[in-house]
């Protein structure tokens, strides 16, 4: 543990060495969103995207419990690893394979046979149910990969091989867009073939990353550690505050879907969906560099270097500056040309995008530093500030803006709740923050 970079290296070379590869590869997975909607937005029209979109929160499901198993174990791993706790970091790894894998067989069973039956609970009309029922099918075949390519990529990690993860990434924006265009180009699959081409793409990235777990020697394997059940709390209590986030985005498609469609029907939810596309593309850099520092930090104040906590901190917040004023800048002056990109010659959908992506701009100011602030609560084992933060901009603010604001603002108040529960959440963080700091002194 003596060589090991994380504990000695320099913390500037170590973000370079962490964040980037994993905002890079958060970069790439937000392009093969924009693959995704370019394809579908073009050749299937707006009611296959609205389709996609009403089929969000399942997906985002999946991603919440895959989240709350694959952070959780990181920052596990990393408290232990620093703390030169070895054998525990090994059970926590093995645990975590274990416990994706039987939850990953529970949602295929569940997305297969009942994808009618949920479709119609997140919101599906006659035009849509069969679109939405589809693509559930679809991705519910391929949960268990998927989901352990979450586990394996953010693990890569864990044995200081971060670039293995981005490395997976690329390949699969490859095939996604080789099977996009097989799929729905080529051999016309419709909403079944843009799922298809989803689903095993990120399922492609355990190609890259899971042989160095096969290797004895690497300190964290699969061959090493056992299932322990009394790692299973740490692991679920440390993610938990990613599986918010991820409910939240689950929670939100699904009201958003359900006050557009009220509002403006399938053109509204195909309106958001295309900001949506180029939101999320600024959003998941903001990820990247959260999810990148999350070894740097675990490891750190595992072994009570506290100095080099804070430094890192700081790097992340001088990063998250810079981006969140490109995204401001992006949002507010050129969403038009972007949506045109995503959805041709519909202009009423179009105008309707610009039009929110203008509000939606001024929650960048802050979304990044939440999303810094709830990721390093999870780093430091600290999973109830975490869930403070994730819960406030995802499932409490955000939803008591669309049932208040729209009242009075109509369409407005609907794309402004999101910049009210950044705002409210921003100031909690920075109260949070110090606090964390005061007690680090302490210890």
């Amino acid at each position: 543990m003596n060589d090991n970079i994380l504990l000695n290296g320099s913390i500037k070379n170590l973000f370079k060495k962490f964040v980037f590869p994993s905002v890079v590869a958060m970069l790439i997975t937000g392009i093969q969103g924009m693959v995704d909607g370019l394809f579908v937005g073009n050749l299937l029209g707006p009611n296959a995207m609205a389709s996609i979109t009403i089929s969000m929160p399942f997906v985002q499901v999946i991603i919440a419990l895959s989240m709350i198993v694959s952070i959780g174990a990181q920052s596990y791993m990393g408290i232990s690893l620093g703390a030169n706790k070895i054998q525990d970091a090994k059970d926590g790894f093995k645990t975590s394979i274990i416990i994706i894998s039987l939850i990953g067989s529970i949602i295929t069973v569940i997305g297969f046979v009942f994808n009618k039956e949920l479709s119609l609970i997140l919101g599906a009309n006659e035009v849509l149910v069969d679109d939405v029922s589809t693509y559930i099918r679809t991705i519910a075949i391929i949960v268990i990969p998927a989901s352990l390519s979450f586990l394996f990529g953010f693990s890569t990690r864990m044995i200081e091989k971060p670039e293995k993860y981005f490395y997976g990434t690329i390949l699969s924006l490859a095939i996604n867009i080789t099977l996009n265009y097989l799929f729905i180009y080529k051999f016309n699959m419709g909403v079944m073939g843009a799922g298809l081409a989803t689903g095993l793409s990120y399922s492609s990235v355990l190609l890259i990353v899971i042989w160095d777990f096969f290797k004895k020697d690497s300190i964290i394997n699969v061959i090493d550690g056992k299932f322990n059940k009394n790692t299973i709390y740490p692991i679920v209590y440390n993610g938990s505050s990613e599986g918010v986030n991820a409910l939240s985005g689950a929670v939100n498609a699904f009201l958003f879907n359900m006050a557009f469609m009220n509002i403006a029907g399938e053109l509204g939810v195909a309106g958001f969906t295309a900001i949506s596309y180029i939101a999320q593309f600024g959003t998941i850099i903001m990820f990247g560099i959260s999810d990148g520092i999350g070894p740097i930090i675990s490891y750190n104040y595992g072994n009570k270097a506290f100095n080099r906590v804070n430094e890192t901190l700081k790097y992340s917040f001088i990063s998250i500056t810079f981006i969140e004023i490109f995204v401001f800048v992006t949002l507010f002056f050129f969403a038009e040309n972007l949506i045109e990109i995503l959805i041709k010659g519909e202009y009423e959908v179009i105008s309707l995008a610009t039009f929110g992506s203008k509000i939606y701009a001024f929650a960048f100011f802050m979304n990044g530093f939440n999303i810094v602030f709830s990721g390093f609560f999870t780093s430091i084992g600290n999973a109830r500030n975490s869930v403070i933060v994730a819960s406030l901009r995802g499932i409490i603010l955000i939803p008591l803006g669309l049932l208040t604001l729209p009242k009075f603002l109509g369409i407005t108040g609907v794309w402004l709740s999101i910049p009210f529960a950044e705002l409210i959440t921003f100031v909690t963080g920075i109260v949070l923050i110090k606090k964390s700091n005061r007690e680090m002194k302490n210890l």
